[in-house]
């Protein structure tokens, strides 16, 4: 799978992926998905946590957590350590607010594409 997400490559495919779906209408890439749906199922995780989880570099992973945090998918919260200083910790968006974010993220998409046939021929 292409780390190139768009709508065209969803519309076209017969039977999408969870995964795929979230990549192309939010159009972040397919490894921001998988951090998504590990943190699905690991709440509270670490940079470092998911690192190993996912199997790629905390560098990576934290440009990852940016990108969901911002389209609304992941929140972050700062745990005190015993010793001193603190780490943060990153959940993830319960899937039906997710599933709600989609919806309305391929509503308004439609919408467009909707105006746009409607407005075709109307320079004319």
């Amino acid at each position: 799978m292409s780390d190139d997400p768009d709508m065209e490559t969803l519309v076209r495919t017969d039977d999408p992926s969870f995964e795929h779906v979230l990549s192309c209408v939010f159009g972040v890439q397919d490894h921001e998905s998988r951090t998504y749906l590990v943190l699905l199922d690991n709440p509270g995780s670490t940079v470092a946590e998911l690192a190993e989880t996912l199997d790629r570099d905390r560098s990576n992973v934290n440009r990852s957590l940016s990108t969901l945090l911002e389209k609304g998918l992941a929140e972050r919260q700062r745990r005190l350590l015993d010793p001193g200083g603190y780490v943060y910790q990153y959940t993830a968006t319960p899937l039906p607010e997710a599933k709600d974010l989609l919806h309305e993220a391929l509503d308004e998409w439609a919408e467009n594409v909707h105006e746009r046939i409607d407005e075709f021929g109307d320079e004319a």
